[in-house]
């Protein structure tokens, strides 16, 4: 095979898609393979990408080292760094574009309960998530559901999305974008550890998923109580209770030796919490009030 293809790639989607792809045209269609590392995730793949790319005899790179891309086309995925080239950049983005254009927009949507996720591969411009949208892919997701379910729901999405753009091209068929309405356009901010903490003066419904949308592999929802930083890792939503002085973020009860939380709506059984270094935490006291510090 004479065409080849370049890729950026981060995370399990990338490491699966990258997977995929050689399973289908073989390592020789594949130039080389740059990766990203990232410490805001319990697992960026990097090691996995980099030991697949050895025994198939993938020239590999780490974003930091030198490297020259002759192939026409790059597909970057999960990528969240700005590539300088003046090669063709195929983007796989996490949303149906234009519907959060941005950062987490997988995290975003499903803290926000949307009922439809899916993957969108457009052509990288000057504006980040703004180009020419090539294809699609979409399923339908009810809840409860964890970002870990999410991810490996719509990883074979990028595997169909990359293969058919790829298969065209090695085909020497046009790939053709179009034009993304602009006034149907929202955007998904970028979050940092800040934004891992609950608040806890909202509905036990809507902090249940958000605990779901920020778990594994990202860090986990935080909070503080008992001056400490926590993780919730796993939570329940109970039947609310006619509370005469209701206070968000208090310990009303135990329940299977749980603490259940006041919510401003609704209780929520904390079912796992651990610290930073993933140990399980219990607590031996009744009085608690689990808190956000930056609110």
């Amino acid at each position: 095979m004479n065409k080849q293809v370049a890729f950026y790639l981060m995370t399990y989607k990338g490491y699966w898609t990258l997977k995929q792809f050689v399973e289908t045209f073989t390592g020789k269609a594949v130039e080389l393979v740059i990766a990203g590392q990232d410490k805001n995730v319990e697992n960026d793949y990097s090691k996995e990408i980099q030991q697949f790319c050895e025994n198939h005899q993938i020239p590999f790179f780490l974003k930091n080292q030198v490297f020259d891309i002759q192939s026409e086309y790059i597909f970057a995925i999960s990528w969240r760094w700005i590539i300088k080239s003046e090669k063709k950049i195929i983007v796989l983005h996490d949303s149906l574009l234009p519907k959060y254009r941005g950062f987490a927009p997988l995290v975003n949507s499903l803290i926000k309960g949307e009922k439809k996720i899916g993957v969108t591969a457009l052509f990288a411009n000057d504006d980040y998530d703004c180009g020419d949208i090539i294809a699609q892919r979409s399923l339908e997701i009810s809840y409860p559901i964890t970002i870990n379910e999410a991810i490996e729901l719509i990883t074979p999405l990028y595997s169909e999305l990359v293969q058919s753009v790829a298969k065209n091209y090695f085909l020497n068929k046009a790939i053709i974008g179009c034009k993304q309405n602009n006034f149907e356009a929202t955007y998904s901010l970028w979050r940092d550890e800040e934004d891992y903490f609950i608040q806890w003066n909202d509905t036990a419904a809507n902090i249940k998923r958000f605990i779901d949308a920020i778990g594994y592999p990202y860090k986990g929802a935080c909070s503080m109580v008992d001056n400490q930083l926590v993780r919730i890792i796993k939570a329940t939503v109970l039947d609310d209770l006619a509370i005469e002085n209701r206070k968000a973020g208090k310990v009303i009860f135990f329940r299977e030796k749980c603490p259940v939380v006041v919510c401003k709506e609704g209780l929520l059984r904390l079912d796992s919490i651990v610290n930073d270094n993933n140990n399980a935490i219990t607590f031996n006291k009744f009085r608690l009030r689990f808190y956000n510090p930056i609110e």
